[in-house]
């Protein structure tokens, strides 16, 4: 299939790409956050708190730039990633990395990882005490990150930051993040997963499409989480302020002229 261009997407430009901006992680300089997810990747790299341990040849904790705002959230490792230890390296990753590509990104600007960090067994679904046994490591490396932006890939990482809800109508649309995920102040995009893409022609239409709304629900989250983080927090007493609106679907968002930066 020949890969959608949008006319939307332009070439990445200074301030409009997955880098992040300068007030997007005070608390932590970019060395700081590198070194905490290493610290991470070395305990995944020992971890026994599932089975899925004993069946694996190496775990993948992921990779990419700590100084991302964009955050890609597959479902486990399949049988290329076992070997290598990198997420995303099979026929999927390479399809995510051409879809990146339409957007100006390389795959080193984002950071790449899963909700499972090993190998299930002839790549079934990982199974929730599987998802519950990483979970921490997970949580873990979204609030070193601090993104604003999440986006997971396919159903299992979908049902992680939006329960209950299903790919075929959440595809292409955003919601807020809870806190307790680790990633505060962010937003959630959801696309399937590139394996789906790879099995059908449809679904890796839509998935181009859906890519090319990224740059604008990566803006929308960048203001948000200004706006969110220029606000004083309402004391424990005061909870009973009204809840922030919901976000809006990518379709009810202005194109970027430009997908942003992601630094």
């Amino acid at each position: 299939m020949t890969e959608p261009t949008p006319a939307s997407v332009a070439v990445v430009g200074s301030s409009d790409g997955p880098d992040a901006g300068p007030h997007a992680h005070p608390a932590r300089t970019a060395a700081e956050r590198k070194a905490a997810l290493d610290a991470i990747a070395a305990e995944v790299r020992t971890c026994r708190l599932c089975p899925l341990a004993a069946g694996r040849t190496l775990a993948v904790p992921g990779e990419g730039d700590a100084d991302t705002e964009v955050v890609f959230v597959g479902e486990g490792p399949g049988y290329n990633e076992d070997r290598q230890g990198r997420p995303f390296v099979g026929r999927a990753g390479e399809l995510l990395v051409r879809m990146l590509a339409t957007l100006g990104w390389r795959r080193e600007e984002v950071f790449i990882t899963n909700v499972v960090k090993c190998r299930p067994p002839d790549n079934r679904d990982p199974e929730p005490a599987e998802i519950a046994a990483c979970a921490p490591y997970l949580h873990r490396q979204l609030e070193i990150l601090d993104p604003a932006l999440v986006v997971t890939l396919g159903r299992h990482s979908m049902g992680r930051f939006m329960p209950g809800a299903r790919i075929g109508a959440a595809h292409g649309t955003m919601a807020a993040m809870e806190p307790a995920t680790g990633a505060r102040d962010a937003l959630v995009y959801a696309l399937y997963h590139p394996a789906a893409a790879l099995r059908s022609t449809e679904v890796e239409r839509q998935s181009y499409a859906d890519v090319a709304g990224i740059p604008a629900a990566l803006l929308e989250a960048r203001q948000r989480r200004d706006l969110a983080r220029s606000t004083p927090r309402s004391e424990p007493a005061a909870r009973q302020s009204p809840e922030a609106p919901d976000a809006p679907d990518a379709s009810q968002l202005p194109e970027a002229s430009e997908p942003p930066t992601l630094f």
